[in-house]
C-alpha cells in the first residue's frame, strides 16, 4: 500500500524552525500577570462586584492561539501535495530474441548453479530463465521474441512492455510448433523482417539454439548476409555440448546437435559474436557479455505536479483569528 505522506512536501521548510517558538509562547501566555497594585485584606467584598470570571474562555483562547500559530507556521512553509511522473524514452536499441523450441530443447542437462547433485533443468527452461533476466536488465530497450523449430513463429512484437513480453516467454514450451526440425535460416529471416522497418540506431538478433539447420527453405548463411545488408547484428548462442545427445525417445540415431561453424559464420558476417554455453553459469555469463557489448543509453524526465496547500492553512489561520477576536468581544473584562 502506498504511503500518502510520501506525496507531502514543503517548498520552504526553513520556516518550520519557528515551531520551536510555539511552546515558549504558550507557556508565557498561560502564566499569571503581575500582582495587583492595591492590596485587600479580603476579596469577599469584590466577589459581589461584577460577574464571576470563568476559566473556560481562557483555556479556549489558549487552544485557539496554539492552533493559529501552528497553522500560520505551516502556511509559511508552503506545504504541497506532489505527484511525480517519470517519462522514459527508449534507448534506440531494438532486439529480437530467436529461441529454439524444438524437441531437443527438452534435454535435461543444465544443472542449477552448475551442481550435478541438484535436479537438472531442461535446456528450454534454463534458457527462458536466463533470457528473462536479460530482458529485465534492459528496461529501456524495445525487445521482441520469435520462437522456432521447423518454422518461425512471432511470440511477441518489439515492445517496451517487458512484463507482457516475459509473460509470453514463460508460456513457451518445447515442441510447441507443429513442424519438427530446426529452421535457423528461416528464424533469422523472420527476425530480420521484424527489424527492417524499425528506425533504431542499433538492431540486434540474439539466436539461441541447440541444433543445426535441418529445416526451412532458406540457408542460414544467406539469411545472415541479408541481415548484414540491413545493418542487423546477430549474436549466436549454442547451448549444450558438442557430443550431447537427444533422448532416444525423440531421435533414433542421435548425432552432433549444433553446427558451430555455421553459427560462427552467421555471427562473423553480421559483426556479432558466437557463444557456446555448456552449463547454466556459462549461459548466464553469455547473456551478461551480450548485455555489456550492447550498451543502451536512454533519457528519462521527471515531471512533478505540485498542488499548493498553504491557502487552506491561511484560511484556517484567519478564521480562527476572527473567532478569537469575537470571543474576546463577547467576554469583556468586568467594569471597575
Amino acid at each position: 500500500m502506498t504511503n500518502p505522506l510520501q506525496h507531502l512536501a514543503f517548498a520552504e521548510p526553513s520556516w518550520l524552525w519557528l515551531l520551536l517558538l510555539v511552546p515558549p509562547v504558550l507557556f508565557l501566555a498561560n502564566r499569571r500577570g503581575a500582582a495587583a497594585s492595591i492590596g485587600f485584606s479580603s476579596t469577599a467584598i469584590l466577589g459581589s462586584v461584577g460577574r464571576r470570571p470563568s476559566e473556560r474562555p481562557g483555556a479556549l483562547a489558549l487552544l485557539l492561539l496554539a492552533t493559529i500559530l501552528l497553522a500560520g507556521i505551516f502556511a509559511l512553509a508552503r506545504p504541497q501535495w506532489r505527484n511525480e511522473f517519470t517519462a522514459r524514452s527508449a534507448s534506440g536499441i531494438d532486439i529480437i530474441i530467436a529461441l529454439d523450441v524444438s524437441t531437443s530443447m527438452s534435454a535435461q542437462d543444465f544443472y542449477p548453479n552448475d551442481n550435478p547433485r541438484q535436479f537438472a533443468k531442461r535446456r528450454i527452461d534454463a534458457a527462458k530463465e536466463v533470457i528473462e533476466g536479460f530482458i529485465m536488465a534492459r528496461p529501456d530497450d524495445r525487445i521482441g521474441l520469435v520462437a522456432f523449430s521447423g518454422r518461425p513463429y512471432a511470440v511477441s512484437p518489439i515492445t517496451l512492455d517487458h512484463d507482457w513480453l516475459t509473460m509470453n516467454l514463460r508460456r513457451l514450451r518445447f515442441g510447441e510448433l507443429d513442424e519438427q526440425g530446426t529452421a535457423i535460416g528461416s528464424a533469422v529471416a523472420a527476425s530480420a523482417t521484424r527489424l527492417t522497418k524499425r528506425e533504431a540506431k542499433s538492431k540486434i538478433i540474439v539466436l539461441v539454439t541447440d541444433g543445426s539447420n535441418n529445416s526451412g527453405k532458406l540457408d542460414p548463411i544467406e539469411a545472415a548476409r541479408l541481415a548484414a545488408s540491413l545493418g542487423i547484428r546477430i549474436y549466436t548462442v549454442a547451448i549444450g555440448s558438442e557430443e550431447g545427445r537427444v533422448s532416444r525417445r525423440y531421435q533414433s540415431f542421435p548425432q552432433q546437435e549444433f553446427d558451430p561453424k555455421t553459427l560462427q559464420q552467421i555471427a562473423s558476417l553480421t559483426s556479432g559474436e558466437y557463444f557456446h554455453a555448456r552449463t547454466t553459469g556459462a549461459l548466464r555469463n553469455t547473456f551478461s557479455s551480450i548485455n555489456e557489448l550492447e550498451r543502451s543509453e536512454a533519457q528519462s524526465h521527471t515531471v512533478v505536479d505540485a498542488r499548493e496547500l498553504y491557502p487552506y492553512l491561511l484560511g484556517i489561520t484567519f478564521l480562527l483569528s476572527f473567532i478569537s477576536l469575537g470571543a474576546t468581544g463577547l467576554n469583556p473584562p468586568p467594569m471597575p
